[in-house]
């Protein structure tokens, strides 16, 4: 049995003004924070402890997740006081492990269906050190290209270049053998991807690409955090997390928590959530939005392709298009 560390301690800056209050993995895509969704990934793959590498606004995941037991796992919390990297992130995560097992390491900042159950077993059955996550794009050159060879094995840890060699990506999540974990120097910024792969490459370690094209997004911007949450919420993109969570109403064209307050003669489609204790008033039309917890559409108001944070309100017949809409900040999306 694996365990995992999900690292959530990024700042979340191309985000802003929502990270601004909120780190971005407890942002809501369909109607639950990201990490809730990766949580779930985990556990269909069989892990049931977990650490959170946490470091900025680290105290508002505890409140929310607590030990993991409504979930059926086991939740700790690592806090980096400073940023350590995604090396010394796990590191420091891993001191709360102290284990024989395979670790899997997630990224914060991915939505993914990929197969991880079989990520892990194809790492134990090649003795790997290290088994990555690969997806394959049309355009790699946003991305760190990472060719194999006919085995599988990584040849190469290749940053972002105008012309990859291959369009095999780092899709982010990676299976690590524990004396790898072990062998990362703690207290020290180490990046896995610029440092550690690269070495242990370089050393013959064995390093090998699982590639699975399944849904996979990184949802580092508004666009793309927006689209995530559409995708979970029309089946696009694999929603299990809202197996256990409270719903009203789920439909491809949108989903209402069980406590939100809904007028019979509001229409919410494209896509959209509307979050707990949310009100949408009366010919109120969401499409393609998140409305978080606790946040108020007028009547009559119309939001199109846009984030309502929690506790933000909408006036009356108000128009809302693109934009990040918080308690007191109105920012477009092309900002």
């Amino acid at each position: 049995m694996a365990v995992g560390i999900l690292l959530v301690g990024g700042f979340g800056t191309r985000l802003m003004p929502l990270t601004k209050y909120t780190p971005k993995p407890m942002l809501t895509v369909a109607g639950l924070p990201v990490t809730e969704h990766q949580l779930a990934m985990a556990r269909r793959a069989g892990i049931t402890t977990v650490v959170l590498a946490t470091s900025y606004l680290a105290d508002l995941f505890i409140p929310y997740f607590g030990d993991g037991s409504k979930w059926g796992m086991k939740l700790l919390y690592a806090v980096e006081n400073a940023p350590l990297g995604t090396g010394g992130a796990i590191a420091n995560a891993a001191q709360l492990l102290g284990t024989n097992e395979s670790i899997v390491v997630f990224n914060g900042d991915v939505l993914s269906s990929h197969n991880l159950k079989e990520q892990i077993r194809q790492h134990e059955e090649h003795r790997a050190d290290v088994t990555l996550h690969l997806t394959r794009v049309e355009d790699a050159r946003a991305y760190g290209a990472v060719p194999t060879d006919s085995e599988g094995r990584v040849t190469a840890f290749l940053e972002k270049m105008e012309n990859p060699i291959t369009n095999s990506i780092n899709a982010g999540c990676y299976v690590f053998n524990p004396e790898i974990v072990a062998s990362i120097p703690l207290e020290t910024v180490v990046s896995v991807e610029r440092q550690t792969f690269p070495e242990l490459i370089s050393a013959g370690k064995k390093i090998f690409g699982y590639i699975d094209d399944s849904y996979w997004l990184d949802i580092g911007t508004p666009s793309a955090l927006l689209k995530g949450s559409r995708d979970l919420v029309s089946g696009k993109a694999d929603s299990s997390a809202l197996l256990r969570a409270e719903v009203s109403v789920h439909t491809q064209q949108g989903l209402i928590m069980a406590t939100a307050e809904v007028d019979s003669t509001a229409t919410i489609d494209g896509g959209s959530c509307v979050g707990a204790m949310a009100k949408i008033g009366a010919r109120a039309h969401i499409s393609g939005s998140i409305v978080e917890s606790g946040a108020v559409i007028s009547s009559g108001a119309t939001v199109i392709d846009s984030y309502i944070a929690h506790g933000a309100r909408v006036e009356k017949n108000a128009q809302i298009s693109n934009s990040f809409l918080t308690i007191d900040e109105n920012i477009s999306m092309q900002a």
